[in-house]
């Protein structure tokens, strides 16, 4: 369109110079001049048009070129996005188990604690005992009571101590509470966890009438659960729930239960457990990490309705 105009502005001029050359006379020399400036005034135009016309071409293709380089070094942001994000999800997943084998050890410490304590009140109390035969075997003596039967086949028992039990004819005596606990709490704590289990197991077995078989219980669902055996560990946490109402282990019992059943691909099942630690144990550290497990999830603390 510009060359045209261009060309029409030409014609125009030229024929603005004949037809004055017409009708005025004018010398030939001088048209000459005039056209012959005429015509290198339209060639330096179309020289520019043209000039113009690569620089655009030229403009166009560094253009694109700049585009590509921009949309290559987006994909390589996203993608470096995406990496981040993974290893980003990666640390959480891995936090979170190094929390939950934390967690257990943290228990089985305390709970270490709580046996050392009960132990100590026993051996407290068979010195209380034994303090008790010797005043009286003294008092017998400076009294010069005769004795009827003889202090040295004297057993002092414990109130407190677990009765060990009975073995059958020719078998071997079970191991002592004691020992039983102590040793599935030391595997526990160190990732003996297939040891660990038959301790619990045998303690229970021998064991289940006394303070600390509820514990014993719990562990076992523990286990199962650091082993990714998410069934296995509902139920053995449901046993805390049913067997033993009035245990301390309740409410870590019901938190660990809904985050197992979560694992298992159950969230509205592990929801309505960890909203029920939030309902019944205010205050205490399951009831923290149920609210945080639960905004984790996106969902609320409290049932709507």
């Amino acid at each position: 369109m510009r060359i045209r105009n261009i060309f029409i502005f030409a014609a125009a001029v030229f024929a603005g110079a004949l037809g004055g050359s017409i009708i005025g006379p004018r010398p030939a020399e001088a048209v000459a001049r005039e056209i012959i400036d005429l015509q290198r005034d339209v060639t330096a135009l179309l020289q520019g048009q043209k000039d113009m016309s690569t620089q655009i071409t030229q403009d166009n293709a560094v253009l694109k070129t700049l585009v590509g380089q921009a949309s290559d070094n987006v994909n390589k942001l996203n993608a470096t996005m995406g990496s981040v994000q993974k290893s980003v999800q990666d640390v959480q997943a891995n936090s979170g188990a190094r929390l939950d084998t934390m967690s257990t050890q943290v228990q089985g410490l305390s709970d270490n604690l709580e046996e050392i304590k009960s132990r100590l009140g026993k051996l407290n109390q068979q010195l209380v005992d034994l303090q008790s035969a010797v005043q009286s075997i003294d008092s017998k003596v400076s009294g010069s009571a005769p004795s009827t039967t003889s202090p040295t086949n004297a057993t002092p028992t414990g109130s407190g101590m677990a009765a060990v039990p009975s073995a059958g004819a020719g078998a071997s005596p079970a191991p002592s509470a004691d020992m039983l606990y102590s040793n599935g709490l030391r595997d526990i704590t160190s990732g003996k966890y297939d040891l660990a289990r038959q301790e619990f197991q045998d303690y229970l077995k021998y064991y289940s009438d006394t303070d600390l078989a509820s514990n014993a219980q719990f562990y076992l669902g523990e286990i199962a659960y650091s082993q990714k055996r998410y069934q296995e560990a509902v139920s053995e946490y449901d046993k805390v729930l049913t067997v033993y109402p009035k245990s301390f282990k309740l409410a870590p019992a019901r938190l660990k239960k809904g985050m197992a059943l979560i694992e298992q691909g159950q969230k509205p099942a592990g929801v309505r457990e960890l909203r029920e630690v939030v309902k019944r144990y205010p205050g205490t550290e399951e009831e923290r990490r149920a609210r945080a497990k639960l905004k984790e999830l996106g969902v609320a603390t409290t049932a709507a309705g």
